[in-house]
């Protein structure tokens, strides 16, 4: 808790930083903007450490494929990835572009997913064929 509550602070303290700075210049405010966005991702790591072993540890005992493992990784990237891009761009003054790449992200965790669904479709013609 402690080292969230350090990058709230770090985040707050860029935000007035860059209202601050923004009235000289928007090229630097966005560049603090984007530093502390990195700031705050490379503190992140420490916090996926538990729940990258628990997938893990899922996978060693049998209840999660690889191939999901990595599909649910990747869309977790991808969302992430795509969020902080989103706001980058709005921070940039260019909305539109913020929301395609939304959509655009959006899209590619779906083409992610479909392995996934046509297993899923699979098996449940396999157990329905059963029935």
């Amino acid at each position: 808790m402690g080292r969230f509550l350090q990058v709230a602070a770090g985040i707050f303290v860029a935000v007035i930083l860059g209202i601050i700075v923004s009235k000289q210049s928007k090229d630097i405010s966005l560049l603090l903007s984007i530093g502390a966005c990195c700031m705050a991702l490379a503190v992140l790591s420490w916090y996926l450490d538990p729940i990258l072993d628990l997938i893990a540890r899922l996978e060693r005992i049998g209840f999660m494929q690889q191939e999901w493992i990595s599909v649910i990784l990747k869309a977790i990237g991808i969302g992430l990835l795509v969020e902080i891009g989103s706001l980058i761009c709005v921070d940039a003054g260019n909305a539109a572009l913020g929301k395609t790449l939304q959509i655009i992200g959006t899209v590619v965790i779906l083409w992610l997913a479909v392995p996934l669904m046509a297993q899923l479709l699979d098996l449940l013609e396999r157990v329905l064929g059963e029935v």
